[in-house]
């Protein structure tokens, strides 16, 4: 009687286990991505310059601003026919 007991109760921790991992995990799902953008950098959130999620009004916005710096003519370089300036070696 004492080893289905035993057998019994071992069980139900295993179960109670399993059941918190698994609710830890649908919970995480939903709450990773809104604590990573509500950190700050120095936390370990993502940096000021990353660029908005996929599927948000911002994320289209930033598409339309990529597209439109993409199709602009590249600026000329009125200084591409001198020589680069000469840097002091390191010591």
């Amino acid at each position: 009687m004492m080893t289905r007991l035993r057998q019994l109760c071992l069980v139900l921790a295993l179960a109670c286990l399993a059941g918190s991992v698994a609710g830890c995990s649908s919970i995480n799902e939903r709450m990773g991505p809104a604590i990573g953008d509500t950190l700050p950098a120095w936390a370990g959130g993502l940096p000021r310059d990353v660029p908005p999620r996929k599927g948000t009004p911002e994320y289209d916005a930033y598409m339309r601003e990529q597209e439109r710096k993409r199709l602009e003519p590249a600026p000329t370089n009125a200084n591409a026919s001198a020589p680069p300036a000469a840097l002091d070696p390191l010591h």
